[in-house]
């Protein structure tokens, strides 16, 4: 009896406790940001940069997040953060007037001609600027300029060329090209 009652135990308990179990480690959340883009901001009223951004996507919508640098070597400091998310969500959630003062739509800033996609092949480079133009961005400076330590200072950064939308043009949201 002793017998059945603990191999019944193990066939109950042995799959709750191998659910528990961690999962095998296949990668860090820092891994992938491989897709290196340089653009200068408006930080604080002045053009600034150029900036290195290291950029993944995070979903598919899409959602990406770009690592911004001063420059590309390998101890420089992460300096801003970008999110870049899809037109259809950022409209659909942001009120105009905070968009207006926050975000900056990626069509825009990348008809400037100062947004290079680097390190890909032409082909690859336009995949991405033409994937990044379906989405609107918000810049989260983090590290004052000249400041030798971050302050808690926060500030938005803006695209070079940012341009207040329209109630129209807010909602006039192009569909991803195909």
């Amino acid at each position: 009896m002793f017998k059945i009652v603990s191999l019944f135990l193990v066939a109950i308990v042995s799959p709750v406790f191998a659910q528990e179990a961690p999962a095998a480690k296949t990668g860090a959340p820092s891994d992938g940001y491989n897709v290196h883009v340089l653009a200068p901001h408006v930080v604080g009223g002045k053009v600034m940069g150029p900036f290195h951004h290291y950029c993944k996507v995070v979903s598919p919508e899409p959602m990406i997040e770009c690592l911004i640098y001063l420059s590309t070597e390998p101890n420089a400091h992460l300096v801003q953060i970008e999110y870049i998310i899809a037109k259809s969500i950022t409209r659909a959630t942001i009120p105009l007037t905070q968009w207006n003062k926050n975000w900056h739509d990626h069509t825009q800033e990348i008809a400037t001609g100062r947004v290079q996609v680097l390190d890909l092949p032409a082909d690859k480079a336009k995949e991405v600027a033409d994937l990044v133009s379906t989405t609107d961005g918000i810049i989260f400076d983090l590290w004052p300029h000249g400041s030798k330590l971050p302050t808690g200072k926060v500030s938005i950064g803006q695209s070079v060329g940012h341009k207040n939308l329209t109630p129209a043009q807010f909602k006039a949201i192009p569909g991803p090209k195909k």
